[in-house]
């Protein structure tokens, strides 16, 4: 499949420069045609039919083990979720911390990370998102490092495998910002959550939790599909595997479309989209940005802009058919930047900016 080929999948594509996939990716004409199929299918057939019901457990065990290999783990440790916030949820209240645990993340994290660890009951220990400053930060009471792979401020990867070896501590990684526009080896990591609906071009509400050693995280929210049997007073024996944190029957149309999705990625997307994203922030440090670039970085492109006026920034190049999305408070500007993603849309960006 050629560029112009892949890069046709997506009609928005032809009239914007589309670069807000780190909030939700475009969606694909097949994507859609998928979940119209599925939809179709549940209309005439009706939801309720044990035919449908089993179709649809087959096909989200099918996007189980896909999304399993997209990174690396066997499907068993894979729980199918409506978002990396899920995901988080999932993890930290199966931990069963409390008061006397610390757990360690860093400045530049997503409330979607941020907001589950509050809600633990432990003590939230901040640091910037430094390998060396996370280690120093470990003590004896330190429970869990929590953080990102991929930094929704500024694209900088975290040295995630590094860190778990260097403390031997187990590891939530938030894989908002990697899983589809990097490649990702989870193997290793206690728990890596992946978004369906950004990097991957997924309909919203889906996503995936790996948890490395299933059995050594309590269920901490109980769905009808945790189980594999129970009892009147609610005591229950779990599912096998990862499939007892599946917390909700995802919908048909939606498990149809996610696993279309990643049928449609090609297999030069992930140096494609590296390559893209250097080539934007060489275009904007020469129209005069500020760009903020990591060491080690993934596709999304952050430049630094008076904080009052990011919003304005966002707004003025929406109305030039540019879509980026700016973070409040932080004085920053950002680009999502795939495999998708062409010089014609910076030439764009920058004429706007």
């Amino acid at each position: 499949m050629t560029f112009e080929e892949a890069r046709a999948q997506f009609p928005v594509l032809e009239r914007y420069a589309y670069l807000q996939a780190g909030s939700v990716g475009p969606l694909a004409r097949g994507t859609l045609e998928a979940m119209r199929t599925a939809q179709d299918s549940v209309l005439q057939e009706g939801r309720g039919s044990h035919a449908h019901f089993t179709r649809l457990l087959e096909a989200r065990e099918e996007l189980r083990s896909e999304l399993a290999t997209l990174v690396g783990v066997p499907a068993e440790t894979v729980a199918l979720t409506a978002s990396t916030t899920d995901g988080c949820n999932i993890v930290l209240a199966g931990l069963r911390l409390g008061p006397s645990d610390e757990v360690i993340t860093t400045t530049d994290e997503h409330f979607g990370l941020l907001g589950p660890l509050h809600m633990s009951g432990a003590k939230v220990v901040v640091v910037e998102p430094d390998a060396e400053r996370i280690v120093a930060a470990v003590i004896e009471r330190t429970r869990l490092i929590a953080i990102s792979h991929v930094l929704w401020t500024t694209g900088a990867v975290l040295p995630v495998h590094e860190l778990k070896a260097a403390t031997g501590l187990p590891i939530l990684v938030d894989g908002a910002q990697s899983a589809g526009v990097v490649p990702v080896d989870a193997r290793g990591l206690d728990y890596y959550t992946i978004s369906g609906q950004k990097w991957l071009c997924g309909p919203e509400g889906t996503g995936a939790l790996v948890v490395a050693e299933p059995e050594s995280l309590t269920v901490s929210r109980p769905s009808y599909l945790s189980q594999r049997s129970h009892e009147p007073d609610g005591s229950f024996e779990a599912k096998d595997g990862a499939a007892r944190f599946d917390p909700n029957v995802t919908p048909t149309a939606a498990v149809a479309g996610l696993r279309q999705a990643l049928r449609s990625v090609p297999e030069w997307a992930f140096e494609r989209a590296q390559d893209m994203a250097e080539t934007f922030r060489a275009g904007l440090a020469a129209a005069g940005c500020d760009v903020v670039v990591p060491k080690e970085r993934a596709t999304l492109v952050s430049w630094r802009v008076p904080a009052d006026e990011s919003a304005d920034i966002v707004a003025r190049c929406a109305e030039a058919g540019i879509i980026l999305r700016d973070l409040p408070g932080r004085g920053l500007v950002r680009a999502s930047v795939g495999w998708w993603t062409s010089d014609d849309d910076l030439e764009r960006l920058v004429e706007a900016l």
